[in-house]
């Protein structure tokens, strides 16, 4: 991690196309403004957080709601018969 003393109106540049700019600081926190190409997603670290806690729940939800049906079909318990196999 590169860590910098920046003042307002600082600038760090990443990579020769992203400008990070510090536009304010006070005691509760920085405000920085980011200049990027269109093709560089921008994103809140708790958002992409977010976004990965929801997609393992819904992993997790769908497994659990597979299972049955893979006992049923004599899947997942070693059988090596496809699905296709068992419909076809």
């Amino acid at each position: 991690m590169l860590i910098l003393s920046r003042k307002p109106g600082d600038a760090i540049v990443i990579d020769g196309g992203i400008r990070v700019v510090v536009l304010a600081c006070d005691g509760r926190g920085v405000r920085i403004g980011i200049e990027a190409p269109g093709t560089v997603g921008i994103v809140r670290e708790e958002i992409v957080v977010s976004i990965a806690d929801e997609n393992r729940r819904a992993a997790t939800a769908a497994a659990g709601h597979l299972r049955p049906r893979l006992a049923k079909t004599g899947q997942g318990q070693g059988s090596q018969v496809s699905a296709l196999e068992q419909t076809g």
